[in-house]
């Protein structure tokens, strides 16, 4: 590849914040190349740099604050940095694809996925709505989304989290582009669909020639994916290497930290196996009428969660698992009353369904949720001290001072530092943001805790933070955890029970899904999750295997 010409060339990049006199380095003096038909994995903790690296080369910079202090982007023999913007417009969704970390906030929700799609070939080729149609069905087709004739006059939050993920990399993926930048594209998908996704963007990558930037704090995939690895430590470039070499031989202290870095141990033992069940689901329905007509009758029903049931005991964790769309988030809402269910649900014997919004409030502060999707679930216009405070302060408890203190050792605790408090979310990353959403739920102390994908855009090092901190909190206070999530090797190390969900039906629970997996579809995703731990853990100790490339 050093014979060609590079496609992305960064020259001595520097990215300064700016507030008032003070500047704040966030990326400093880096230097990389991206050759045509080459996949370079950016790799290193939430808050590194990666993000802003791959957003500076479309210029999608907040512009002041953030300022180029110096170097150098090119894309070919664009000077990304001078470019006009007539210029930027035609590379943004045209040579450049860009699969961003959280789609939610990324999708229009005022419009269609049909029309969100066929909108960039408008842009791009000038087609119309009718000549866009089969193609935007042909790629919903292509990245596995579940009934895409359905869904093609259907609003994001009408979609799950993974669903949303696709849409995404479908829209990116639309106009053929040179250069794919992925920014954690399979953070929100299941194991199965992950591998699914990356096995199309390989296949597109051989057809189009094209050169992949793929951004992820999972070694595993990026092991399989990349040709040549840079690993990011607070804005620094620290190593780059093709990927046997990294993987066989990491050079940099931080980079072998990165790799023995992997979600482990045991849950918490529970103090009483005969504990009570705290949590108690029996035949749940939730289902939502598909209408039609100008009278708009219901013709049918989406059964988002089908005769589920399950219990959870004092100081247990409970493990959801599944595929995007399988109705794991839609139970979770439910539990704390954000959708309308039939069927039985309970907690400490008292019945959540029927209850009206005055009803639910002495519930609140005993049922906290951490939503799968941070950015939106945080105020832009709210500070983390009052994101944090504001159920304290919603609930009356402590005084104004009591509740900056709680702020400030919740913050600690979490992993983020107190002295960031007076800031706004679109400060942080992805990953300080789901801390910021896990302390905003914590510092209630609630009963049940129900994480929804809490660790899903986190990256391995503050994933182990992450988990232990939930251990010793559940050890502490006799917490109980839902704990929703697509990662298997997660679920493994924090999860007493498993319940395994498909198509809105539970397949099958219990304590032995890890070691005897009894259903066919449950077989399938502990084979695939676990390959890639594993490949990733002997490549770590014994040199990966030649890819060939």
């Amino acid at each position: 590849m050093s014979t060609t010409a590079p496609l992305v060339r960064y020259q001595n990049l520097s990215i300064d914040l700016v507030k008032g006199q003070q500047r704040t380095s966030l990326v400093s003096d880096l230097s990389l190349e991206i050759f045509p038909g080459e996949t370079v994995g950016l790799v290193g903790e939430s808050g590194s740099g990666k993000s802003l690296t791959a957003l500076s080369l479309l210029k999608l910079l907040p512009m002041p604050p953030m300022v180029y202090a110096q170097g150098e982007i090119w894309f070919n023999d664009i000077d990304i940095i001078k470019a006009s913007t007539p210029a930027l417009r035609d590379l943004r969704g045209g040579d450049i694809g860009c699969i961003f970390q959280e789609p939610m906030s990324s999708l229009n929700p005022l419009h269609t996925i049909e029309k969100q799609l066929a909108e960039t070939l408008f842009l791009h080729r000038g087609w119309s709505r009718e000549r866009a149609r089969p193609v935007v069905l042909d790629w919903l087709k292509r990245v596995e989304l579940n009934q895409p004739e359905a869904k093609l006059n259907a609003y994001p939050h009408q979609l799950s989290g993974g669903e949303r993920q696709r849409v995404m990399i479908a829209m990116a993926l639309i106009n053929h582009p040179k250069l794919l930048i992925a920014d954690e594209p399979t953070t929100a998908l299941d194991v199965t669909v992950q591998a699914q996704i990356l096995e199309l963007i390989q296949n597109l990558q051989r057809e189009l020639g094209m050169s992949v930037l793929f951004i992820s704090h999972d070694l595993g995939i990026v092991r399989h994916l990349a040709d040549r690895v840079a690993v990011m430590q607070s804005g620094k470039l620290v190593e780059v290497a093709d990927t046997a070499t990294l993987y066989r031989q990491p050079q940099h202290p931080y980079s072998q930290k990165l790799l023995n870095s992997e979600p482990s141990g045991d849950p918490v033992d529970l103090a009483e196996s005969s504990a009570p069940a705290i949590l108690h689901a029996d035949n749940a329905r939730i289902w939502f009428p598909i209408q039609q007509g100008i009278l708009r009758r219901t013709v049918d029903h989406i059964k988002a969660v089908d005769g589920v049931d399950f219990s959870l005991k004092r100081g247990e964790t409970l493990g959801i698992v599944g595929e995007s769309g399988s109705g794991k988030s839609t139970l979770a809402k439910a539990l704390v009353g954000l959708v309308r269910a039939d069927g039985d649900l309970q907690f400490d014997g008292l019945p959540l369904i029927g209850r009206s919004n005055r009803q639910w409030t002495p519930l609140r502060t005993r049922i906290q949720i951490v939503f799968q999707d941070p950015y939106g679930s945080l105020s832009p216009r709210m500070s983390v001290q009052q994101i944090i405070a504001e159920g304290l302060e919603v609930n009356r408890i402590g005084t104004p001072e009591s509740r900056e203190a709680a702020v400030i050792q919740m913050m600690k605790e979490v992993g983020l530092d107190p002295d960031s408090r007076h800031r706004y979310p679109n400060e942080f990353s992805g990953g300080q943001r789901q801390r910021i959403a896990i302390a905003r739920a914590m510092i209630l102390e609630p009963e049940v805790l129900i994480l929804d994908e809490p660790t899903s855009s986190l990256d391995r090092t503050v994933q182990f933070q992450i988990i232990e901190l939930l251990r010793r909190l559940q050890s502490k206070n006799g917490i109980s955890y839902v704990f929703i999530s697509h990662d298997l090797k997660v679920v493994k190390a924090i999860a007493h029970r498993v319940l395994v969900m498909k198509n809105g039906k539970r397949v099958e629970s219990g304590t032995h899904i890890f070691t005897a997996p009894e259903h066919p579809y449950t077989k399938a995703l502990v084979e695939t999750a676990f390959q890639y731990q594993d490949s990733a853990h002997s490549t770590a100790l014994s040199g990966p295997e030649d890819k060939g490339l």
